[in-house]
């Protein structure tokens, strides 16, 4: 291919709006250009990665024995109905009317959908196991769109779907599935990792994310370097030590006016922040609960609704607030508030805590020489892991300490059960003509994400460095003297010779100095870049160079040698 017969731009300088790299180095260098907030076109050098890396997607898919079908983006509201998703999707789901007044959604995801699709076809367990998969368009309206293609209101997926006639053989599903994720990420030249994770609004029992490590993302990863321990940090457990607090006095009332957060009391009083017991009070479904978590770390809100078994938990409003306890936040506690119904949870860090200091549900007081067990009302059952993990907690799997690191969320998979199937009745009959609930699992990958995801791993100060696997071309030869007809029959005969070969050859004929050539080549990343030149071929040859070696690694080969020097490097 022609450079001169492409659509390519490359800009100089970086857009405005660009937070991180690989967004800054995707725009620049020609793969996609902004539409609006959240919306991206992508044009010919970025088509070409996206296709690549759907055909890696769907070669595997159909390895693990997946079966490629595509649903409707447009999905009736019923389906959501149904699955009682319609409200609890809130506004990040995009909704229409035709003109007939019915109600739609954009597909945020399809496993409403394709629920009812299979639970129309399969009615026997000899139909069973069954996996389906799409690459197709999603739609969030997300709040803030950025980071390109990592947060955008339109993205491709490819979602799959597992249905089988027990638990045990839905695990042997996901199992194949998990595995097919893993060749996916390595075929495309991503180092990504595996961590669980909380289902979220898809629901089910069991998940992991698949991420790639990188400063700018936008998850937290606690890591175990011990045992492997992996988990997003809505997830991520830690063991907590018991406490051996020394005995302390009686409780004591302290004025602290004007102090209301932890800091402000913290700077007050001349005491550490750990010493302090953070109390929230919380509406979990429609009613109140007080939370403690000790002064110096965060409340898991993720951790909490599953702990209360609830479908929301968000924080009070001021009223309810002082309704619960007597006071205004900053100056609440654990200790005798005015609601004696209210019920109090607090992190396992705080069980057996002597000597703290807490809100006295008094305003612009707080309580010294607090003792959990003397002068609390907590059961058993109320103490949970309840906090966000943080950098040194301790590994609950082998008692190592963990590291917190960024990832970019690339995959995702999930273990169902029964929550769509029995919702839409999706029902086999069994050997004995017994009607058996499917088991369900959800796979899905960020398609355009991992195009962003492989440029935000692979990069440089000059630009991307594509692995040859989902590069735009793996060879860019850089004809520096097009109007030379000897150079330019060398640059034809290694682009058919390469071609003839199956790798993807780019030829820049352009009329332009030999810097902007190499820049440009460069700038998109291709994995091998080849010089043809007057002066080079009188001296007997061409110079490759792969784009991740520096120049000490460029090689001159005579032109009837390029071509081998050429597929060993891309190898």
């Amino acid at each position: 291919m022609k450079w001169s017969k492409l659509l390519i731009q490359t800009l100089r300088e970086d857009p405005g709006d660009a937070e991180i790299d690989s967004h800054r180095l995707m725009v620049r260098a020609g793969f996609v250009r902004k539409a609006s907030g959240g919306l991206y076109t992508y044009l010919p050098l970025g088509m070409r990665v996206l296709n690549k890396v759907q055909r890696i997607v769907r070669e595997e898919m159909d390895r693990a024995g997946a079966q490629e079908i595509v649903m409707p983006i447009l999905q009736p509201s019923e389906l959501w109905k149904t699955s009682g998703r319609w409200d609890s999707m809130g506004p990040g789901m995009f909704r229409l009317e035709d003109r007939g007044g019915h109600s739609f959604a954009l597909s945020p995801t399809a496993e409403e959908m394709v629920t009812s699709l299979l639970g129309g076809i399969v009615n026997s367990y000899r139909q069973l196991p069954a996996t389906v998969y799409q690459i197709q368009w999603k739609f969030r309206d997300e709040i803030r769109p950025r980071f390109g293609l990592m947060r955008s209101k339109e993205f491709l997926m490819k979602d799959a779907y597992s249905f089988d006639v027990s638990l045990d053989a839905a695990d042997a599903s996901y199992e194949a599935m998990f595995e097919a994720y893993k060749r996916i990420f390595e075929r495309c030249g991503l180092k990504a990792y595996p961590v669980e994770a909380d289902t979220g609004d898809i629901g089910g029992k069991f998940s992991h994310e698949f991420h790639v490590l990188a400063d700018s993302g936008e998850d937290g990863i606690a890591f175990c370097e011990g045992c492997g321990y992996a988990a997003n940090l809505e997830k991520a457990s830690r063991k907590v030590s018991a406490r051996s607090d020394a005995p302390c006095a009686e409780i004591e009332m302290v004025p602290t006016p004007g102090a209301k957060t932890i800091d402000e009391v913290s700077a007050f009083m001349g005491v550490p922040a750990a010493a302090f017991v953070k109390s929230l009070i919380y509406v979990a479904d429609g009613k109140c609960v007080m939370v403690c978590v000790e002064g110096d770390r965060d409340v898991n809100e993720v951790k909490l609704r599953h702990f209360l078994g609830a479908k929301k938990v968000e924080l009070a409003d001021p009223a309810a607030v002082l309704a619960a306890t007597g006071a205004n936040a900053g100056s609440v506690g654990p200790v005798k508030p005015a609601d004696s119904s209210l019920r109090i949870v607090c992190d396992l860090g705080l069980k057996g805590a002597k000597g703290c200091i807490a809100g006295a549900n008094k305003d612009d007081h707080h309580i010294k020489n607090l003792d959990f067990d003397r002068d609390c009302n907590i059961t058993e059952g109320d103490y949970a892991d309840l906090v966000i993990v943080r950098d040194g907690d301790i590994c609950a799997t082998c008692g190592g300490k963990m590291t917190i690191r960024r990832g970019i969320e690339v995959g995702h998979v999930f273990k169902l059960g029964t929550k769509y199937t029995s919702a839409f009745k999706a029902v086999y009959k069994n050997d004995s003509l017994e009607d058996r609930v499917m088991v369900m699992g959800c796979y899905g990958i960020g398609v355009s994400r991992t195009m962003q995801a492989v440029i935000e791993q692979s990069h440089d100060a000059n630009g991307i460095i594509w692995p040859s696997s989902v590069a735009p071309y793996q060879v860019c030869i850089c004809l520096l003297d097009p109007d030379d007809p000897a150079a330019v029959e060398v640059a034809q005969s290694l682009e058919s010779a390469l071609e003839e070969k199956g790798i993807d050859v780019i030829v820049d004929d352009r009329a332009e100095r030999p810097g902007v050539k190499f820049k440009d080549a460069d700038l998109i990343g291709f994995p091998v870049r080849v010089v043809v030149g007057t002066r080079g071929l009188s001296s007997g040859g061409v110079e490759i160079k792969r784009r991740r070696d520096d120049k000490s690694a460029t090689v001159t080969v005579p032109p009837a040698e390029a071509v081998e020097a050429i597929v060993s490097r891309l190898a």
